[in-house]
């Protein structure tokens, strides 16, 4: 590791990445204005294939769930380390929402421009770096482009490839998030859908009779005083509700979605136990019907900071200037931190405003983020392997 960062390709990469600083952006931006809400990333999928082609990445297919993926080979064939590289396709907004991306100065404003069409464009340039140093590489490099990552969509693109490649790979590293940030600690979520059913009624002739809406009140405010640790960090969310037909009727149905969180399994596992019996305890006492639904799980997961992963990323930080900020979050990384696979979550530029429609990112940060990948890249081929362990799988 420390014989890469002392070469003289850390200056290879990082002048590359500044001279095509304008192209990086503009990738950025094309990418931004292609519509990937949850389920429906195809045409973005589409864009990003074909990129791979034009940067000569081999091999490049999309896989059944709807994935893009890529490859480095290196020169001598098949070897370690084996290092997947991702960045997740799908954005928060819907299909119709107004894609206007513009250039503000060193600004680029737009919705999606920073989670996550700037680690998609990493991605994308890495890879077209990463062919051009590929006779540095002992093992492949897979480049991925995700499906499924935010909001219900379950990681479902992730859980795909570590299916496909989970006993396999050495390293993940995810695209996504701040530069200078490293999660290497996954938070565990739950999300569950409350739905409570009553026969309901006129709100004047049938008053007294149980109500859907009521009830459900009941329950999302014993929700709302369950009391959670802080250490472990555990939460809780009704992020949506919805029920009734009209003013004067008495709701039949109404429902909420939950989103449950925790750093420890076992407290996640606590908290829903307390939810789905303080929920089942008010439908009892009320008089309805209440279905709890499972819309989605992930599950927590860590890398120690001792790790070679951790340490190789923090030294890339320190050979650019960059300053490393570790913090826990919900990343594509769930789920091979879940299995016991080495993984990190890293991002390739500054901004704000994160899941709204006026986000925005720093530009000029975008040439030391991609070169913070690839150097990682290239470290991660200096270390050695340790013996690795038996592999978990994960559900889902």
């Amino acid at each position: 590791m420390e014989a890469v960062l002392a070469s003289p390709v850390v200056d290879q990469v990082l002048g590359w990445c500044l001279r095509h600083l304008d192209e990086l952006v503009d990738e950025v931006a094309r990418i931004a204005g292609i519509p990937a809400p949850t389920g429906a990333e195809g045409r973005r999928a589409a864009y990003v294939a074909e990129r791979m082609r034009q940067c000569g990445l081999a091999g490049v297919e999309t896989d059944p769930v709807g994935n893009v993926l890529g490859r480095v080979l290196p020169p001598a064939g098949a070897g370690q380390p084996r290092i997947l590289l991702a960045a997740h396709l799908d954005t928060v907004f819907p299909e119709e929402t107004p894609l206007e991306i513009r250039r503000d100065g060193h600004l680029l404003r737009g919705p999606g421009v920073g989670d996550n069409a700037a680690g998609l464009a990493g991605l994308i340039g890495a890879g077209r770096l990463l062919v051009e140093l590929a006779d540095r590489l002992r093992g492949e490099v897979i480049l991925a482009a995700t499906v499924g990552e935010e909001g219900l969509g379950n990681l479902r693109g992730m859980r795909a490839l570590m299916e496909r490649y989970g006993d396999t790979v050495d390293y993940v590293l995810a695209l996504d998030g701040t530069l200078g940030g490293m999660v290497r600690q996954a938070v565990g979520s739950r999300r569950l859908r409350l739905r409570v059913l009553a026969e309901g009624g006129h709100s004047w002739g049938a008053f007294g009779a149980p109500s859907a809406v009521h009830s459900l009140c009941r329950m999302v405010a014993a929700i709302a005083d369950l009391p959670v640790p802080s250490n472990p960090k555990t939460t809780y969310n009704v992020g949506l509700i919805r029920g009734g037909t009209s003013v004067n009727t008495i709701a039949a149905e109404a429902e909420a979605v939950l989103d449950l969180r925790s750093l420890d399994p076992r407290e996640l596992d606590r908290l829903e136990r307390r939810v789905r019996r303080s929920v089942a305890a008010i439908a009892a006492r009320d008089g309805v019907r209440v279905e709890v639904e499972l819309l989605g799980e992930r599950p927590a997961g860590e890398v120690p900071e001792s790790h070679p992963l951790c340490q190789v990323v923090r030294a890339v930080h320190r050979r650019l200037g960059i300053q490393t900020r570790v913090y826990p979050s919900s990343t594509d990384g769930n789920i091979p931190l879940a299995m016991g696979i080495p993984a990190v979550t890293i991002g390739v530029t500054v901004g704000a405003n994160g899941h709204r429609v006026d986000e925005y990112i720093e530009t000029r940060p975008l040439a030391r983020g991609v070169a913070q990948v690839v150097l990682a890249v290239l470290a991660l081929q200096e270390v050695p392997l340790p013996q690795p362990g038996r592999r978990r799988s994960v559900a889902g």
